[in-house]
C-alpha cells in the first residue's frame, strides 16, 4: 500500500465562517478510495518563500518510506508540512475539499490560506488508509449505546464527517467548542444527534470544551467517544471520563491536533510521547 503523494491547485476559496475558509482543491492524481470514508487525515505541502509551488518527497514504494523521502529534500527547499482533514470530495472529480482554522496570520498554513487564490499550488499526501483504525468509526458507533464527539473548531471538520455516516437510530452528541456563535456550523446526520455550540468568547482555547465536562449528567450504557482538538484539553476530557465517569480506554479515540503556545514545529512533551504511544497501542 503506497502513500498518494500529489499535487494539488487552488480552483475556489469561500468564507463559511468569518474565521474558516474553505479552499477547494483540483488533485493530478487522486486514489477512488479518498473521500469515502470519513475523518481521513493528510498533509498539505507548503512551499518555501520564494517557490511558486512546493518539492514534493519522491514517491516510495514502502508506504511508510514517503517521510525519509521529505526528510531527504535539502532543508532550503523542503515544504512545510501540516496535517489537516479532508472535508469533502466533490463526486465524480478530482476536486477535494479542505477547511483552515483562521486563527490570525501566525503560521504558514494560515498565513496561506488568508492570501489564497485560483491557481496557487500546494502538495497533498495521502489521505490512505494505512493511518485508519483498525475498527471502523460508524462499526464502533454501531455497538456503543450512544456516541459523543467533542472537539474544537479545528476537530469540525472530521466531526461533520463522522456524524455524517452515522446510520439511523444512533443516539449521538457533539460537543464542539468555537471562537463565538458566528463561528457554528451546519452539521448533517441520519442520527438522533444533539449538538451543543460551546462559545469560547475569549477564554482559552480548550477551557469551555474541558469544563463543560464537570460535573455534566453523561446517559446510561456504554459509550463510544471521539475526542480531538487542542492537545491539553483533549489528555484533560479523556482523563476525567476514564478514571471520574468510568469509560473504557479502549471506548475513546482521542487525538490532540495542536498545542497551545507550540506549533507543529516544536518539539514534542513527555506527555505528546505518552499520548502518542498510548493511541498506537490502542491501534
Amino acid at each position: 500500500m503506497t502513500l498518494p503523494v500529489t499535487s494539488v491547485e487552488v480552483v475556489e476559496v469561500r468564507r463559511i465562517t468569518p474565521r474558516t475558509a474553505r479552499i477547494t482543491f483540483a488533485a493530478e492524481e487522486l486514489p477512488d478510495a479518498v473521500g469515502t470514508t470519513p475523518d481521513q487525515q493528510l498533509k498539505l505541502c507548503f512551499p518555501r518563500p520564494g517557490r511558486r509551488e512546493p518539492v514534493l518527497p519522491a514517491r516510495q514504494d514502502d508506504p511508510m518510506g514517503w517521510y525519509q523521502a521529505y526528510l531527504a529534500i535539502p532543508e532550503a527547499e523542503r515544504p512545510v508540512m501540516r496535517s489537516f482533514t479532508l472535508r469533502g470530495r466533490r463526486p465524480g472529480t478530482r476536486l477535494v475539499e479542505i477547511d483552515f482554522v483562521l486563527h490570525g496570520d501566525t503560521g504558514p498554513a494560515v498565513s496561506w490560506a488568508l492570501r489564497a487564490a485560483p491557481g496557487d499550488r500546494l502538495g497533498m499526501v495521502g489521505p490512505s488508509a494505512l493511518y485508519a483504525p483498525p475498527v471502523p468509526f460508524a462499526e464502533a458507533a454501531a455497538a456503543a449505546d450512544w456516541v459523543l464527539l467533542a472537539g474544537d473548531e479545528t476537530a469540525l471538520p472530521a466531526i461533520a464527517t463522522l456524524v455524517a455516516a452515522l446510520p439511523e437510530g444512533v443516539s449521538a452528541y457533539a460537543w464542539i467548542e468555537v471562537a463565538d456563535r458566528a463561528e457554528r456550523q451546519d452539521l448533517e446526520s441520519r442520527a438522533e444527534l444533539e449538538v451543543e455550540w460551546l462559545h469560547r468568547d475569549g477564554a482559552v482555547p480548550g477551557s469551555v470544551l474541558t469544563e463543560a465536562f464537570r460535573g455534566v449528567v453523561l446517559p446510561a450504557g456504554a459509550p463510544f467517544v471521539w475526542l480531538a482538538g487542542e492537545a491539553g484539553a483533549v489528555r484533560t476530557i479523556r482523563r476525567y471520563l476514564v478514571e471520574e465517569e468510568g469509560v473504557a480506554k479502549e471506548s475513546i479515540d482521542f487525538t490532540g491536533y495542536w498545542r497551545h503556545r507550540l506549533t507543529q514545529d516544536d518539539a514534542p512533551t513527555a506527555e505528546d510521547l505518552a499520548d502518542a504511544q498510548e493511541r498506537s497501542a490502542g491501534y
